[in-house]
């Protein structure tokens, strides 16, 4: 993958961070986007990867990546990890504030991205046979629960994004990959969700066994993208074994039914 370029968003923390690991490992040339700079310096340092601070909710910045991109040529593939959530109010009781932030950072850069890296993303499939684009969205995209309706809206309008893109696509040799994570245990996500309140974003995982980390989905990252070109995985689903399904959580130790009596 040496001669492979991608974009990693997100890239300070967490599922973005860890992605940026997994593509290095797998040979592949990287650059990591995120705004804080001096957190993309460390991870610059620490694996050979380009970094490059930017806000993605601020057109000029994501013109600005796009120009910089093409000034050192094509690129292979577009990550899009960047996102978030805040608050977990009932609809009735949210604020506007928060959901414009979860629309901004969810589904207007993911448009933004497309629409500005899409030549270079061309130019890559042109180079090399095929490129990517690759979405991390959430199964908050597609399931529904009480104090999430911001962040479900978001999620499930960054799902359309992909969905839609996979069908304008249709004939060129660029895939369309979706991947919607369930519970992952990373430093930021929750905390930052409920304010900074680190009492309460630890009981969110109390006593669940092995949520997902951000290794696991960096891994399945790589993955689809180190199969070839002719195969798209067009939605991944992924959870931990303890949650099968977003209302059903297991909290305790997974045992066999009867292993008593084994």
């Amino acid at each position: 993958m040496a001669d492979r370029r991608a974009v990693v968003t997100g890239a300070s923390s967490g599922i973005g961070a860890a992605t940026v690991r997994a593509l290095r490992a797998s040979g592949w040339d990287v650059v990591g986007v995120a705004r804080r700079a001096d957190r993309l310096a460390e991870l610059e340092a620490e694996t050979g990867a380009v970094a490059y601070a930017a806000d993605l909710t601020v057109q000029a910045d994501v013109d600005a990546l796009a120009e910089w991109l093409a000034d050192s040529g094509p690129i292979h593939a577009l990550v899009h990890v960047a996102g978030g959530a805040r608050g977990t109010d009932r609809i009735e009781d949210g604020d506007p504030d928060d959901w414009q932030w979860m629309f901004d950072v969810n589904v207007l850069s993911a448009q933004r991205l497309v629409a500005a890296l899409l030549p270079l993303l061309r130019a890559g499939a042109a180079e090399s046979g095929h490129a990517d684009t690759l979405f991390v969205t959430s199964t908050a995209a597609f399931t529904p629960y009480p104090g999430g309706g911001g962040y479900n809206a978001a999620k499930a309008g960054e799902g359309m994004v992909a969905h839609v893109l996979r069908l304008e696509l249709n004939g060129e040799p660029i895939r369309v990959i979706e991947i919607a994570p369930g519970m992952v245990h990373t430093e930021e996500f929750t905390l930052n969700r409920l304010g900074g309140d680190a009492a309460a974003a630890a009981r969110v995982y109390e006593g669940v066994e092995n949520p997902l980390t951000a290794d696991d989905v960096a891994e399945v990252i790589a993955f689809s993208l180190n199969l070839p070109g002719h195969v798209n995985l067009d939605l991944v689903t992924m959870r931990p074994v303890a949650q099968s399904a977003q209302h059903l959580l297991a909290r305790g130790p997974l045992r066999v039914r009867g292993a008593e009596r084994l």
